[in-house]
C-alpha cells in the first residue's frame, strides 16, 4: 500500500559543461538571486500534490546542493550515475520504501515549470501510466546532407518537456529490466517497454537551460516573475582605533589604524545589510544582532549580510543591484574595488556586475575629513512577487 499520493524525482547530476561558467554546473547557478535548482525545487514544494521530493546529484556537488536546499525539507540526495538514465535508476530505487503511487520526473535544470503543468501532469496520471509534456516544433527543419540540405516535414514532430510522469511501478520496472538500453530519456524507455503514453500540452516558458546562450533569456524570464520593485538604504561609521588594519566590503585592507567595533566593524557590509534589511521592512542589523550580545563581539561582518540575503529569498525575492559608497580620507579604496565587488557579490550569490563599490572624501571637513574614521552608506535594489510583504 503506498503512502504516498505522488513523488518528484528531480534529476540533477549532470556537469553542465555546455552552459559552464565560473566553478560551477549549470543548476547551480545563480538565476536572479537564486541558484536554477531552486526555482524548480521552490516549484514542486509549493504543489499540494507532491508528498516528496528526490534529488540526484553529483557526489562532488554537495556543498552546492546544500547551500541550494536551504530551508527546505528534503530527504538526503541521491547519488546519480554515469549517464541520465543510470541516475533516474538510482532515485527511483530510493524512492522503492515509500512506494509513491506516481512520480514525476524532472530536469534540474528547467526552472521556470508552472503550477498548471504540474497539475496537470499529475491529473492526467488519473487515467493513464505515463504522460508527457509536448509542444508542437514551429521553425523550419532542414537535414544537412553531403551535397548540400532537405527540408522535413514538420507536421508531426514535437519537442518533449518535464516533468514527465508515471505510474512508479511502471517506470521503476522499466529502469529494471532494460538499464542495458541507451535511451535520451524517461519517455523513449517507457515507449521502448510498451507503456501507454499519454501527451498534454508543454509550455514555451518551461526552457530548459542548455547552453551559455539561455541564460540571457531565462534572466529576462525570472525578472518577469518578480513585479514589485524595492529599494532600502543603510549607513554606518566608524572610528579609528590603533590596528594594523581596516575590514571593508569584506576586505582586509592594510592600514595604520582599526575600525573600532563589536564585530569586526566594517562599515561598508553594515551599511549594506542594513540597505537590504530597510527593503523588506525587517528593521535594522542591531535588531538581529544585538551589539550587547557576546557572540557578535569580533564576528565576521559577512554573517550579517548573508543573514539579510536569507530573509530576502525566504521572501522569494532577489536581490537586483546593491551600490556601496566609501566615505573616507585614508585608506585608498580604488586599488581594492574589484575584490570587494567580488566578496560581496559571493556572499550575496549575485553577478559581479550587480555591485557597485565606489569611495569619496568629505574635502577635509568634519570628522571623517580629519581622519578619526570611515563612514559607508549603501542603496539595495530587490525585486519581490506583489503581495509577498
Amino acid at each position: 500500500m503506498s503512502d504516498l499520493a505522488s513523488a518528484t524525482l528531480i534529476v540533477a547530476a549532470g556537469s553542465g559543461e555546455r552552459a559552464a561558467k565560473g566553478d560551477k554546473p549549470k543548476q547551480y547557478r545563480s538565476l536572479a538571486g537564486k541558484p536554477v535548482l531552486r526555482w524548480a525545487l521552490d516549484a514542486f514544494a509549493q504543489h499540494p500534490a507532491v508528498s516528496l521530493i528526490q534529488v540526484v546529484i553529483r557526489e562532488n556537488d554537495k556543498a552546492f546542493y546544500e547551500e541550494a536546499v536551504i530551508g527546505l525539507d528534503l530527504p538526503a540526495p541521491i547519488a546519480g550515475g554515469s549517464t541520465r538514465q543510470a541516475s533516474v535508476a538510482n532515485g527511483l530505487e530510493a524512492l522503492v520504501e515509500r512506494q509513491p503511487a506516481k512520480v514525476l520526473i524532472h530536469d534540474g535544470a528547467r526552472p521556470f515549470l508552472s503550477q498548471n503543468l504540474i497539475r496537470r501532469v499529475v491529473a492526467a496520471l488519473e487515467s493513464a501510466d505515463a504522460v508527457v509534456p509536448l509542444l508542437p516544433v514551429s521553425d523550419a527543419i532542414w537535414r544537412k546532407k553531403q551535397t548540400g540540405f532537405e527540408t522535413i516535414s514538420r507536421e508531426d514532430l514535437r519537442r518533449a518537456q518535464t516533468p514527465q510522469g508515471f505510474r512508479f511501478e511502471s517506470i521503476l520496472a522499466a529502469h529494471r529490466k532494460y538499464r542495458d538500453v541507451p535511451v535520451t530519456d524517461d519517455m523513449a524507455l517507457a515507449e521502448h517497454a510498451g507503456i501507454a503514453i499519454a501527451e498534454i500540452p508543454g509550455e514555451e516558458v518551461n526552457l530548459k537551460l542548455t547552453n551559455a546562450e539561455d541564460f540571457e533569456l531565462a534572466r529576462r524570464i525570472a525578472s518577469g516573475t518578480l513585479g514589485e520593485v524595492r529599494t532600502g538604504s543603510g549607513f554606518d561609521i566608524h572610528k579609528f582605533s590603533p590596528g594594523e588594519h581596516v575590514w571593508l566590503c569584506g576586505v582586509r585592507v592594510p592600514h595604520s589604524s582599526a575600525l573600532e567595533g563589536h564585530s569586526d566593524a566594517d562599515v561598508g557590509l553594515h551599511a549594506l545589510t542594513d540597505a537590504i534589511l530597510g527593503s523588506v521592512c525587517a528593521g535594522d542589523i542591531g535588531v538581529h544582532f544585538p551589539p550587547a550580545d557576546s557572540q557578535w563581539r569580533n564576528a565576521p561582518s559577512h554573517i550579517f549580510l548573508e543573514k539579510a540575503a536569507c530573509l530576502v529569498r525566504d521572501l522569494g525575492g532577489v536581490i537586483a543591484h546593491v551600490d556601496v559608497t566609501l566615505i573616507c580620507e585614508q585608506p585608498k579604496i580604488t586599488p581594492h574595488r574589484d575584490a570587494m565587488r567580488r566578496r560581496i557579490a559571493d556572499i550575496l550569490d549575485i553577478d559581479f556586475d550587480s555591485v557597485s563599490v565606489k569611495a569619496t572624501t568629505t574635502d577635509g571637513l568634519g570628522a571623517i575629513g580629519r581622519g578619526e574614521g570611515i563612514a559607508a552608506q549603501a542603496v539595495a535594489t530587490i525585486r519581490l512577487r506583489t503581495g509577498a510583504i
